[in-house]
């Protein structure tokens, strides 16, 4: 995978949030030691920046109070610690009283790279899926990551943005905009659908759709930046069958929801993902992904059993 890197969607989520502030008096940052603000930042609007420390549950439970008074909460922690440490409160304190609290969960994936499995984030998609009223969001690379931050300011429920630790490359495509909800078609193809989230997992799936088409193989690829809820009709707008591609455990993530939205149709499945283990191993969000079976090859080799019925 050799592609320039650009932006980090974190930095950029930050610097959304930083001008965004003081310019909404609803908005309130709610940070865990991240290292991202400096209450400064924000101007005017210091006050709305209060740092908890590392306590996720205080975090989120706090965020909840603020959300039933008005406000519109940004809660900025990883990714792994908001669906697991922080899980309680989070089904609870905002999904079940469908609160509008925006979870800015950093380190998605295997962007924590050298931290090592403590703070990889391998199952944070299932988990927040699963929640009722919870929209969860992938941006796939740093104008994304606009487009979905001020598309999600003004919706009703909680919401979990997904953002990666450092940068990652742009997409190699003049995609159409993104709306929350709607799948992004990148590329046509009538044989086959690669369905995928997150920055590496569209960008191996376009190179992949890529040496399909050398080889005759005709695929299209969505990027399913939305992954609750699923743009089904998109999924079900061709017969061809579909292989997913993510930067997640293969149980439970968007393979595991486009499967379950498919299953009664009789259409194949295939899914692309980290196997059922702990990446155990020391080194960066790329070497980690090749390490763990999400590159172009493991696609191309879904691919192919997928056309074999």
């Amino acid at each position: 995978m050799t592609s320039t890197l650009t932006l980090s969607s974190r930095e950029t989520y930050r610097d959304l949030l930083v001008q965004a502030m003081p310019a909404d008096d609803r908005l309130v940052c709610l940070d865990s030691d991240t290292g991202l603000f400096l209450g400064q930042d924000f101007g005017t609007a210091a006050a709305r920046y209060v740092n908890l420390g590392i306590a996720e549950q205080n975090l989120l439970g706090t965020a909840a109070g603020l959300a039933r008074c008005g406000r519109i909460p940004f809660v900025n922690t990883m990714a792994t610690f908001a669906s697991t440490r922080a899980l309680e409160s989070v089904k609870i304190d905002l999904a079940y009283a469908n609160l509008p609290v925006r979870i800015a969960a950093t380190h998605g994936g295997l962007s924590a790279g050298n931290l090592g499995p403590t703070h990889h984030s391998l199952e944070d998609l299932a988990i927040m899926r699963l929640l009722p009223n919870m929209t969860v969001l992938v941006p796939a690379q740093a104008s994304a990551t606009v487009e979905l931050f001020e598309q999600c300011l003004d919706l009703p429920g909680p919401v979990y943005l997904r953002l990666g630790r450092s940068a990652t490359p742009d997409l190699p495509v003049d995609a159409p905009p993104i709306r929350i909800g709607q799948a992004q078609p990148l590329r046509d193809g009538d044989d086959l659908l690669l369905v995928a989230c997150g920055p590496y997992p569209v960008l191996l799936a376009l190179q992949a759709a890529e040496s399909l088409a050398a080889a005759g193989i005709e695929a299209a690829v969505l990027n399913m930046h939305t992954v609750k809820p699923l743009d089904e009709a998109a999924l079900t707008a061709t017969g061809a069958p579909v292989v997913t591609v993510e930067e997640h455990w293969r149980s439970g993530g968007l393979g595991s929801a486009v499967a379950e939205a498919l299953g009664e149709t009789g259409r194949r499945v295939l899914r692309v993902g980290v196997a059922d283990r702990f990446v155990s191993m020391a080194g960066d969000q790329q070497f980690l992904l090749e390490q763990a079976g999400v590159t172009v090859e493991a696609i191309q080799s879904a691919a192919l059993r997928a056309l074999k019925r």
